[in-house]
């Protein structure tokens, strides 16, 4: 996977390709898909939700530059892997899940594998999480048709967001930075992600 999935495309982090080829994939996955886990796609999850392809998690990874103290907001935990994958990287991670099932299970799954660094929350992700904010680094797992505005104000300055972007159909994965005088965008690659859904004003 590491190999041909990931260095191959162009992941060039040594530590996200370390961490990729360790985290193991198939303990996040549908017991009744395990020739499937190191596949290059997305795999569902149960609840109409699913497992991004390995190669968008490394992605997704790298451009957040984690230095290994930072705390991170992660809006979708969905099954765990990505969480993961971000807890061998950074300081601290908050996860929002809004599917309770989801969060319960991903909970579950990491504290067994010895995480600690992990707070799986179940809740809104387009509202974010105001009473641990600001965050570092957020990092959204489900397509939005803009950029929630409270993602924006928890946010530190000097921090990044990476986010999916689009319709249903077809979304570009934006790396969003703040700074003092505002933002930097660059549109990455374009993708496809489940739904972000919540309450929260969001067109």
């Amino acid at each position: 996977m590491v190999e041909e999935q990931l260095r191959a495309r162009g992941i060039q982090s040594p530590a996200v390709l370390a961490v990729m080829g360790t985290v193991p994939r198939h303990y996040f996955v549908d017991p009744a898909l395990p020739d499937d886990a190191y596949s290059d796609r997305p795999l569902p999850i149960g609840f109409e939700q699913t497992i991004s392809q390995p190669y968008m998690v490394a992605l997704m990874t790298e451009l957040l530059n984690l230095q290994g103290t930072e705390q991170v907001l992660e809006v979708g935990t969905g099954s765990g892997y990505q969480t993961a994958v971000l807890a061998e990287l950074t300081g601290s991670i908050v996860s929002l899940e809004r599917i309770p099932e989801l969060a319960m299970q991903a909970k579950e799954r990491l504290a067994r594998l010895g995480y600690r660094n992990v707070e799986v929350i179940t809740g809104d992700g387009v509202q974010g999480y105001l009473p641990q904010a600001p965050y570092d680094r957020i990092l959204v797992t489900a397509g939005a048709t803009i950029v929630p505005p409270a993602l924006y104000t928890q946010l530190k300055e000097g921090g990044v967001l990476v986010i999916p972007v689009g319709d249903r159909q077809q979304q570009t994965l934006l790396a969003v930075e703040r700074h003092s005088k505002g933002w930097t965008q660059r549109e990455i690659c374009g993708c496809v992600f489940v739904p972000l859904i919540g309450e929260a004003p969001h067109p």
